[in-house]
């Protein structure tokens, strides 16, 4: 996870590692059934053993921020496209419900106030990359394509940015824990794989809340980076 150990790079055989880690065999076969299992190094039939061929990806939050342009899909596929790679989504579950107690203190719903939820797996190159659960207040969603099940030509900031509520700021928090059983089914998570959980809020003019997102990605594919200005 580290790049210590480059993509496709072949592992020492388990002689060199028990000299070099001062462990016994059978701890040096544990550790590598482990990475196995949790998808970080492959066996190859009479090569050996390589670390896989991809490394942790690098996503930026930010570029996903804006409305896509005029004809475009969800910056989330043309985000990948730049990379080399196939993006899309599949809907999981969308409709009114009520929310957590702290999406509902940020959108200023009382106790049983409702909000619509959009929640959907972002896919790359036809694996699940991310799991993300969006509210919006009730209120502004109820009888808009953001309440369909349907997918949102252009996503969801371009919606709202035409429903006259464009996205002006976002605040993240981040984390790393471990995954629920819902998360672990989703994200096809090999063994005990963390994930990172971004708690985001979305604000338009006048700084309304407009959309509160929980986005949770495996940990040993991704890393989240952020370009901020100085001021």
């Amino acid at each position: 996870m580290s790049g210590e150990w480059e993509p496709g790079w072949k592992i020492p055989k388990t002689d060199a590692l028990i000299e070099e880690h001062g462990a016994s065999n059978v701890t040096i076969q544990r550790a590598l059934n482990i990475l196995k299992a949790e998808g970080l190094l492959e066996g190859k039939a009479g090569s050996g053993v390589f670390v896989r061929e991809r490394a942790p990806q690098t996503i930026q939050p930010a570029s996903f921020m804006a409305p896509s342009d005029p004809g475009q899909p969800y910056r989330w596929v043309t985000e990948a496209t730049k990379r080399s790679q196939r993006g899309g989504n599949r809907i999981v579950e969308v409709g009114e419900t009520i929310p957590p107690k702290r999406v509902r203190a940020i959108l200023g719903l009382p106790d049983r106030g409702t909000a619509v939820l959009r929640s959907r797996i972002g896919i790359l190159d036809d694996e699940p990359a991310e799991l993300v659960d969006s509210f919006y207040p009730a209120d502004l969603a109820v009888g808009t394509r953001l309440a369909d099940r349907r997918k949102i030509p252009g996503g969801s900031p371009t919606l709202l940015a035409e429903m006259g509520y464009p996205p002006r700021e976002q605040e993240d928090e981040i984390s790393a824990r471990p995954a629920t059983t819902h998360e672990f089914v989703h994200l096809e998570l090999p063994a005990d794989i963390p994930v990172i959980e971004v708690f985001r809020v979305v604000y338009s003019d006048d700084r309304r809340p407009i959309e509160v997102t929980t986005l949770v990605k495996p940990a040993h594919l991704f890393k989240m980076g952020y370009h901020l200005p100085v001021h």
